[in-house]
């Protein structure tokens, strides 16, 4: 079932109508009494003034209850006898048939934060997750008729959505190319909008965002887990620190064979190779040593 626009009729000159006529009305009927109080109008003549009054009366009691207020972005969605027969979206103060069932449904765009949700990512470790909805109501007849509670739907997809998202990726990559829920926000954000929406088109809900609010490993494993991203820090560094290394002992042994300087045997290289990289990746500073004889010696 999907909405269609249904837009009542203007109910400020309608409220002026029938506020003339109830005043008209009540008139009427002080003027049918006041005769016949005063025996100017026969009983029978008076009942005949009477009843068309009354009826009218009654008429216009009835026609006020069909008075209703639409807010800007609200959607009023009316039903006669449980039938569907449009929603109304023009603000203002509107009036309908006075049997219409009316349930307003705000369009406002609305915030929605998840809890921490504790979920295993794709190795298998604990972590802890949250994420910050933006969505807002497009279609009143299916938030209304579709679900039992579209608020209530958002809220219990958004959790399922977040839960199957953070199964399928890790917290923390560890080789390139690899998409992590800490190092891909914008990509990770994308695809939990849309598995939201897909999870919610039934609703008349649209996503317009989604984003990670909060995002650590558990308590019970942060520790060891800092102390393994530290140890994956230092390895990545000293490797980079080697390759820089090798690379600058392979431009110097380069350069002395381009001008010339000295001439090195295999043995020479090596010692020479073996005394730049102590030197390179060292992590304290390193002490000279001169050397007064021959290397063979």
């Amino acid at each position: 079932m999907n909405e269609y626009r249904r837009d009542a009729l203007p109910g400020l000159m309608l409220l002026v109508l029938f506020v003339v006529l109830a005043l008209l009305d009540l008139a009427w009927i002080g003027w049918t009494v006041a005769a016949l109080a005063r025996q100017t109008l026969s009983a029978a003549a008076a009942s005949w003034q009477l009843g068309p009054a009354i009826l009218l009366a009654l008429l216009l009691g009835g026609a006020f209850v069909g008075f209703f207020r639409v807010n800007p972005n609200e959607g009023v969605v009316l039903q006669l006898f449980g039938d569907y027969r449009g929603t109304a979206r023009r603000a203002g103060l509107r009036w309908t048939n006075p049997f219409y069932t009316r349930r307003a449904i705000s369009l406002r765009v609305r915030n929605f934060e998840t809890g921490h949700l504790k979920v295993n990512d794709q190795r298998g470790n604990p972590i802890e997750i949250a994420a910050v909805v933006v969505w807002r109501v497009t279609d009143t007849a299916q938030a209304a008729f579709q679900v039992d509670d579209y608020e209530n739907d958002v809220h219990v997809q958004s959790e399922a959505a977040l839960r199957s998202l953070a199964t399928r990726y890790v917290y923390d990559a560890h080789a390139e190319g690899e998409v992590s829920l800490t190092s891909h926000t914008p990509e990770i954000s994308e695809k939990l909008r849309d598995e939201i929406q897909e999870r919610l088109v039934q609703a008349g809900v649209e996503v317009q965002e989604a984003r990670i609010s909060h995002l650590a490993y558990a308590p019970e494993i942060a520790a060891a887990m800092l102390r393994r991203q530290q140890a994956d820090a230092i390895i990545a560094a000293r490797q980079r620190i080697v390759e820089g290394a090798v690379g600058m002992v392979e431009h110097a042994l380069e350069m002395l064979a381009a001008r010339q300087v000295i001439e090195l045997d295999e043995e020479r290289k090596a010692t020479m190779v073996s005394n730049l990289l102590v030197a390179l990746t060292s992590e304290t500073a390193v002490q000279p040593v001169i050397n007064t004889g021959t290397l063979y010696s």
